[in-house]
């Protein structure tokens, strides 16, 4: 019989735990980026009009199913490696929001249709060779991503997240109850939750806070469903559902198995696509150096090394090719989850590939992705709120990394400053080239991340100046 101590720590990658630890740990990390995994497709879907109300509806569902399952096999990929393609680190892959903007344009330009959506399918199996090949060069490419550029861009992510999780924390943009009394209650229930079982439990409970606050905000809303109106009229006189409701409806009527299918959507090669498509992989490859130097030095309390930074990117770009082949828009590191584990601290391999197991199944058996789906979004807003903050201590961590130079707080400075700042206020960028409002416009993370990158080229490295303390 096996003893208990032969267990080591949640907190080492390779560490060893109990499957069952396993599981409830991968399942946080699950729930914490289910809904963001779906939503650039459902967005993309609904430019090319092939959406849930269309006539290519069943096609739609396939590709939501094999958006999880991709998901799932990429992250395992991420986790474990094969040869050179994966970085071994503590990273969660998932359909990736960057895109949503070239692929609207894109979308837009080519009159929407399956057909445009087979151009970003078959752009996006260019790109993700591409970026793969830019993830074998990285090595000699380091040198342009010291701490202080690597941490500016965690920090951008950091701060581009915020919004996002206020945003999910007030019953999300889109509800006609945004920011209701109830919304905000349920999200101020879950991040009070976190905050007292991560501060004041031990062990297994604190690590699992995220887990046990959502489970109480599900608990929350079901209870509020038998003791409150559900729904309501807003301005036009139009009656609707509350955000903060559970539709169990929705878990009723899916189906409790399902295979994904290869190729729902033909994949076409057109120039329109390719090209912008392209330079939005060498963005990403950016971002993702800046999510495993986060998740390095707010997880594991180190830089990320040539070998896991080069592997991680290639990943991304043979995962997001991989994607494509099933439909799927491109898989890179997910953002979200390295909040998650930059505030839990639990970068075990096993936990997280217990994660991407689960994914796999939610793509598998539609009921037990319905059941995640329905979470209402002020649910996922308490958490979302603690674990994107969590994001800009790690960049803060990775600057501070290296003496505070007049250099170095240049450097961070303007990148925020400037970068972050156009990309946040896009309406800046209206009279540039399409090309580049797409790229530069979408967040602050893009334009950040190259001003920090120039600044660090530019500016000369021997700095006179007394270190700021």
């Amino acid at each position: 019989m096996q003893k208990k101590n032969d267990y080591t720590s949640p907190y080492e990658f390779y560490g060893k735990i109990p499957t069952g630890k396993a599981i409830l740990y991968g399942l946080q990390h699950v729930l914490a980026m289910f809904v963001g995994n779906l939503t650039p497709l459902i967005v993309i879907c609904g430019a090319c009009g092939i959406g849930a109300g269309s006539e290519f509806a069943s096609v739609y569902v396939q590709l939501l199913q094999n958006a999880m399952v991709v998901a799932g096999i990429v992250t395992l990929v991420q986790l474990f490696s094969i040869g050179p393609v994966g970085g071994k680190v503590p990273i969660i892959m998932g359909t990736s929001s960057g895109f949503i903007g070239v692929f609207s344009s894109v979308a837009a330009s080519m009159g929407g249709g399956v057909l445009a959506y087979g151009a970003i399918m078959g752009a996006s199996v260019i790109g993700g060779l591409f970026e793969t090949v830019l993830g074998f060069f990285l090595k000699p490419l380091r040198r342009f991503f010291p701490s202080v550029v690597t941490g500016t861009v965690v920090l951008a992510i950091g701060l581009s997240l915020i919004s996002v999780g206020v945003n999910s924390f007030g019953g999300g943009n889109n509800a006609s109850d945004f920011g209701s009394l109830e919304n905000l209650l349920v999200g101020l229930i879950v991040l009070v939750v976190i905050l007292a079982v991560k501060h004041f439990a031990k062990g297994m409970a604190s690590s699992s806070a995220i887990l046990i606050g959502i489970i109480v905000g599900y608990i929350v809303c079901f209870i509020m469903g038998m003791v409150l109106p559900t729904t309501a009229v807003n301005a036009d006189g139009v009656e609707y559902t509350k955000a903060w409701v559970l539709n169990f409806d929705k878990v009723s009527s899916a189906g409790w198995f399902a295979l994904p299918k290869l190729m729902p959507v033909k994949l076409v090669f057109d120039g329109r696509a390719i090209l912008p498509v392209m330079i939005m992989f060498i963005v990403t490859a950016v971002e993702t150096v800046g999510d495993i130097s986060g998740v390095m030095e707010g997880g594991m309390s180190r830089e990320a090394t040539d070998k896991e930074l080069s592997g991680g990117v290639m990943c991304d770009g043979l995962g997001s090719s991989f994607a494509a082949l099933f439909g799927v828009l491109p898989n890179t590191s997910f953002s979200q989850n390295v909040g998650l584990v930059t505030l839990t601290k639990v970068v075990n391999q096993m936990a997280l590939a217990c994660g991407a197991v689960f994914l796999i199944l939610c793509g598998l058996f539609p009921k037990l992705a319905g059941l995640i789906s329905i979470m209402p979004q002020s649910v996922l807003g308490g958490a979302a709120v603690i674990m994107f903050s969590s994001i800009v201590i790690s960049g803060i961590q990775l600057i501070t990394k290296e003496p505070l130079t007049a250099r170095n707080i240049t450097i961070v400075s303007v990148a925020l400053g400037l970068g972050y700042g156009v990309g946040a206020n896009s309406a800046l960028l209206n009279n540039l080239p399409e090309l580049l409002r797409l790229t530069f416009g979408g967040s602050g993370i893009v334009p950040a991340a190259v001003v920090a990158i120039i600044l660090n080229i530019v500016l000369p490295k021997k700095d006179n100046t007394t270190n700021l303390e």
